[in-house]
This record gives structure tokens, C-alpha cells and sequence, in this order.
């Protein structure tokens, strides 16, 4: 079950097409689409999760 790494928040299907794909430090990471909007600067400009 895939889990937004940020907010916790269950996906309802295997792999949302709104949810955000990253991988930081060789690790893919997936972020729901309410996290993905609110953090949409920090994510285009290539900063790691942990900065926001």
C-alpha cells in the first residue's frame, strides 16, 4: 500500500496519477497531491523533503 511520506495519508489505489514521485538519496519517495501543491516551489526547485 503506498503511503505519502510526508502527511501519512493512504493512496486508494496502487499508484495515483495526482500523487508526486521523488527519489532522495537513492530512495523513491511518493507525496500525496494535497502535500505536492502546498510544497510545489520547494519540489521544483529540487530541495529534499527534509527542507520542507
Amino acid at each position: 500500500m503506498l503511503v505519502c511520506a510526508r502527511c501519512g495519508t493512504p493512496a486508494d489505489e496502487p499508484q495515483p496519477v495526482t500523487w508526486t514521485c521523488s527519489v532522495e538519496n537513492g530512495t523513491r519517495q511518493y507525496f500525496c497531491d494535497t502535500c505536492s501543491r502546498e510544497n510545489l516551489r520547494a519540489i521544483e526547485g529540487r530541495l529534499d523533503s527534509a527542507w520542507w
